[in-house]
């Protein structure tokens, strides 16, 4: 027997996809050989009944049962880029054809392209407007696609999209159970009701696309081999960058082969060196256990850029406790003249003081607050350290990143990063305060937008007109935030950069689609 077959996991056929089909085994390949003529063979299977596949007498080696979920190719390029990115271009050409089409594409280019800025986040100065696309582009655009096409599109369109998003960070978790399982498959109910309005416009005749009927077999596969975790081809990409191309522009680019392979060599010995290290503590841990419950997003409007950070080793267990979050300041300092920073010192005093009563300082008057006379250090940066298993992180699944809230960027304009921050954590008093100064964002309504399945929030202000200013204990910043503002319905002013778009708007997006970990925290 002789058999040469496309790798599939289902019987549904390419003409009616959307039905699903039972799972394909190597046993029904060999019956159809058995028992089907050769050219119905081909033309209905996509069987070569001559050849045998190399895999065919290997045991427990069915092809058909060892398919993995490919989280890049089949939903961030597949079904996001190359699917419903590009029948939005078509839906506003096949509405409002050509010439207004492409100047709403526009106005969403300078959306994408006004999105604050945001650790690990690429810029897109030009919105979509490059020719040659990667992965890392794909999965940017998806961050900050949203809110871009909110206005432009029907709602349902939006609604498909958010679906698919919730069901991309869904499938990334580090840990599955039955309650994930649950919200993955109503998150791919939603996609598949929403997505019809590219059938009713008459974007599309039908959707019976190979690249979405995967998404169908995600909740199998999750029970057969566990959490994807981000599991997905563009880690073996991403190798390739590291163990060929890094190596490569090291070299000197003659008989760069030897120099390449010296390169790895050394690096996996300093690999191994780390590991060995801090197995006999003698690199530098460990990291306070942080609460997380955040009630607000802040960002501290007044802080100098500097790269000089404490350095901050992988942990994933300290003293048999898990490792949540730890923010590092910057060593270097600066001074900071604001009028009402000593009023808002002795606010901050007392309910550290007090941390263990049920009065804040709000309810008691300024003079019975504690005065300070003495120095203060202002420091004008942070690093986070944060557990985040399903992002790009460490082998114990630590991150780092910067949060950086500068006047000047590089020389160039401001920069005001974002931070969730922990309003009901108690901290013992102490007689040294690391805190940080922050502007508060409210809350624009009790519940997320039912549109983009995000928390909308507005700049906070005092009565009197002035910003609502608070100092903060430092081990309430819990990880960074991003906002993105809500267009509505209005074009973007052409003069506005993503530098000045937390100044221009009014009211933003909390965006959970940033990374993994604000996916949890702002869901």
């Amino acid at each position: 027997m002789q058999s040469l077959i496309y790798i599939r996991r289902c019987l549904a056929f390419p003409s009616n996809l959307d039905e699903g089909g039972v799972s394909w085994s190597r046993e029904h390949t060999d019956a159809l050989v058995d028992s089907v003529d050769f050219g119905i063979l081909w033309d209905e299977y996509g069987i070569i009944g001559e050849l045998v596949p190399f895999t065919n007498d290997f045991p427990r080696a069915d092809i058909h049962k060892l398919l993995a979920p490919d989280i890049l190719h089949q939903l961030i390029k597949g079904t996001f880029k190359d699917h419903l990115v590009e029948w939005v271009g078509q839906y506003l050409e096949l509405m409002h054809g050509k010439t207004r089409a492409k100047a709403i594409l526009d106005d969403i280019d300078r959306r994408i392209a006004s999105a604050p800025p945001f650790p690990g986040l690429r810029c897109f100065p030009q919105g979509r407007g490059f020719s040659q696309w990667t992965g890392d582009d794909s999965k940017a655009l998806m961050k900050v696609y949203l809110p871009a096409i909110e206005g432009h599109v029907p709602d349902d369109m939006v609604r498909a999209f958010r679906a698919l998003l919730e069901f991309c960070y869904i499938v990334r978790a580090n840990v599955v159970t039955d309650n994930t399982l649950a919200a993955l498959k109503d998150a791919l109910g939603r996609f598949h009701t929403y997505r019809t309005i590219f059938q009713t416009t008459g974007v599309r005749f039908d959707i019976s696309l190979p690249r979405q009927h995967s998404l169908i077999h995600y909740e199998l596969l999750i029970r057969m081999f566990g959490a994807p975790n981000g599991l997905c081809s563009s880690i073996t990409e991403s190798k390739h960058i590291k163990a060929v191309k890094q190596p490569w522009r090291r070299s000197s680019k003659y008989n760069a082969l030897s120099q390449m392979l010296l390169t790895n060599q050394r690096l996996d010995k300093v690999a191994a060196a780390r590991v060995d290290f801090t197995t006999r503590s003698i690199l530098k841990g460990s990291y306070p256990e942080v609460q997380q419950n955040p009630a607000h997003a802040g960002s501290n409007p007044f802080a100098i850029e500097s790269d000089d950070f404490d350095d901050v080793e992988d942990q994933g267990v300290v003293d048999d406790v898990d490792v949540i979050a730890d923010v590092q300041l910057a060593r270097t300092f600066h001074e900071l003249d604001i009028p009402s920073f000593p009023t808002l010192i002795r606010l901050f005093l007392y309910d550290q003081i007090h941390a263990d009563n049920h009065h804040s300082s709000a309810d008691v008057p300024l003079r019975n607050c504690p005065s300070y006379m003495g120095p203060i250090k202002i420091f004008h940066s942070a690093a986070a350290t944060f557990i985040t298993p399903s992002d790009p992180s460490g082998i114990t699944g630590m991150r780092h990143e910067h949060i950086r809230v500068v006047p000047s960027w590089h020389k160039g304009p401001a920069r005001f990063d974002c931070a969730f921050v922990n309003t009901d954590d108690r901290h013992d008093g102490i007689h040294t305060y690391p805190c940080a100064l922050v502007q508060w964002f409210h809350r624009i309504a009790e519940e997320r937008d039912e549109l983009t399945g995000m928390w909308m929030v507005a700049p906070s202000f005092n009565e009197d007109g002035s910003r609502d200013l608070s100092i903060i204990h430092i081990d309430s910043i819990i990880h960074g935030a991003h906002l993105l503002p809500i267009f509505g319905t209005q074009l973007v002013p052409r003069g506005l950069r993503f530098y000045n778009s937390l100044d221009v708007y009014r009211g933003f997006y909390v965006n959970r689609f940033i990374d993994h970990h604000a996916f949890a925290l702002a869901s």
